[in-house]
């Protein structure tokens, strides 16, 4: 069973990461909506950054858009140790 991020219960019917009992997206419109670049932009720099990795991963392949889940998981790159 894929994990998909839950939103809180108070967030309401809103929030645009909020599923059915089905477990299918009810803002799936919001999602489709969204240019690639926005899409990249919404999930490393805004309501996105709530996810992890894995849940940010089975949204994107939900939403069809597998294509860009390198672009949002790009591998974070950490300065070289000093020595000493």
């Amino acid at each position: 069973m894929t994990a998909f991020y839950r939103p809180p219960l108070d967030a309401g019917i809103d929030d645009p990461f909020m599923r059915d009992g089905a477990d299918r997206l009810i803002r799936r419109t919001y999602w489709l909506d969204l240019s690639d670049r926005s899409l990249i932009l919404v999930m490393t720099k805004g309501i996105g950054t709530r996810l992890t990795a894995d849940e940010k991963r089975a949204h994107l392949t939900d939403i069809g858009r597998s294509h860009v889940i390198d672009d949002v998981l790009m591998p974070e790159i950490l300065p070289p140790q000093r020595q000493g």
